[in-house]
């Protein structure tokens, strides 16, 4: 299995986009580790997951939301607090 997901940092207003077949141990880099694009914005919550079989699918899913609409849905989806 492979998660899709989509984390947002609050106190930098911005969201970030990933894919991973363990997203515990993902989010925990993400907030922990001391390198890499997100560290520089931390904290982050998980506003948006999503489950597939294949990597394909999920990589698929990853460049819909990385596209212009897709990241609007993610910004609504933050705007709406329906995470």
């Amino acid at each position: 299995m492979f998660t899709v997901y989509a984390l947002y940092s609050k106190d930098f207003n911005k969201i970030y986009i990933g894919m991973t077949s363990d997203l515990e141990k993902r989010f925990f880099a993400h907030n922990n580790l001391p390198k890499g694009w997100t560290a520089k914005f931390r904290p982050w919550i998980i506003v948006h997951a999503e489950e597939f079989n294949s990597k394909k699918e999920a990589l698929q899913r990853v460049k819909q939301l990385k596209s212009a609409k897709g990241r609007e849905s993610i910004w609504n989806l933050i705007d709406s607090g329906s995470w």
